[in-house]
């Protein structure tokens, strides 16, 4: 095939100066974003909280098929998903599971398709931006609340109609601090509305078996949905809704990520299901992380951080260049640190995310705590 003509060249780059124009912004405030692979350096920065992942501990199954082959109202479903949904669903002490192929997925499929018109969502103004999708993709009006403020979230109750929906997560994924979960079902029972939690960075993480903050609480029942995540401290990929039946019903049914995706393979249902039999006895490594997370907080650094007793640790440089010059510094002693910069978080809250994990030993610990004495 001949090369297309000079000519045709210069238009498409000219129908393409209103993407290079919103890039250069980026560039000007210092929030370009680029893939980059990082090898050799101490993790400080992936979701892998236990080391599944790191220590390989999920293995093949031979003989599962590598692709669904298609959506799970088609082709797409098969006995492993259901049981796998049936185990969670006991697990995680709900009536029912519906697995979704991501969180992302997951979120935006509950909150797209369940409040309705003329109802309500009420959301924490720091939740993730899978949630903030989703609640946006909805037909119902939303209003954020003050980051875990009790009165805000009272005063925008007030405001609500139709069904209520509370939407927040249980460890923020920015800030790696709590909600607090007692206090908000309290409100959510006071005013009729339904409570949904991310567990997302709880999961594995939180509880005696690692089953999250809402059961940790037993908050289980007080809940109209959860999501948990398997891409995370469990090491595999996808996320599950949890709830009652007429709920999976529904999303079965309105949930436009399931209807309109092919469904997850054997091969990951299966390794989330070897992770499910991993997790919730690691108690080792749950200990472990918490001596780190612990040890983190004593120490007394030159930087504002955000209090956390979970692996995720903010600690706040404000300023885009700022912070990515301190991350380059860490990364320059191989510590794997990623800047999270604007527009992610709020302007003059850009941050380190240090995230530890069970492998990190205590020297590393040191030497990241020196680096940023």
């Amino acid at each position: 095939m001949e090369n297309p003509p000079q000519a045709v060249i210069f238009v498409f780059m000219e129908a393409e100066d209103f993407l290079k124009s919103r890039l250069e912004e980026r560039r000007l405030n210092d929030s370009f974003r680029a893939l980059r692979i990082i090898e050799g350096m101490v993790d400080l920065c992936s979701n892998d909280y236990l080391g599944i992942v790191k220590n390989h501990l999920i293995r093949d199954t031979p003989g599962l098929k590598s692709g669904s082959t298609g959506s799970r109202l088609l082709a797409g479903n098969y006995p492993l998903i259901e049981e796998l949904e049936r185990e969670v669903a006991i697990f995680h002490k709900a009536e029912a599971a519906l697995i979704f192929n991501s969180g992302y997925d997951a979120n935006l499929g509950l909150l797209a398709s369940v409040p309705q018109k003329g109802d309500t969502i009420i959301y924490d103004k720091l939740s993730h931006a899978s949630l903030r999708d989703g609640i946006r993709l909805s037909f119902a009006q939303s209003y954020s609340f003050a980051h875990n403020d009790m009165e805000d979230l009272g005063k925008k109750l007030d405001l609500a109609s139709g069904n209520i929906f509370v939407v927040t997560e249980s460890v923020f994924s920015m800030d790696g601090d709590l909600a607090p979960l007692n206090e908000i079902s309290q409100l959510c029972t006071g005013k009729n509305a339904k409570l949904i939690v991310d567990e997302a960075h709880a999961t594995g993480v939180m509880g005696h078996r690692g089953e999250g903050l809402v059961q940790e609480l037993k908050l289980e029942n007080a809940c109209f949905a959860r999501i948990h995540t398997f891409g995370k401290a469990l090491g595999a990929h996808g996320a599950v809704v949890l709830g009652s039946q007429t709920l999976r019903d529904f999303l079965i049914n309105f949930a436009r990520p399931l209807i309109y995706t092919t469904a997850l393979p054997e091969v990951t249902v299966a390794a989330v299901r070897q992770a499910y039999t991993l997790f919730p006895i690691m108690m080792k490594e749950r200990q472990d992380l918490l001596k780190l997370i612990m040890a983190f907080n004593d120490a007394t650094i030159r930087f504002e951080r955000i209090p956390s007793s979970t692996p995720v640790q903010a600690v706040l440089v404000p300023g885009n260049s700022n912070v990515r010059e301190l991350a380059n510094n860490l990364q320059n002693r191989k510590l794997d640190v990623r800047p999270i910069v604007y527009p992610t978080v709020p302007k003059n809250s850009e941050r380190l995310r240090i995230v530890l994990h069970s492998y990190n030993t205590e020297g590393e610990l040191n030497e990241l705590l020196g680096a940023l004495s």
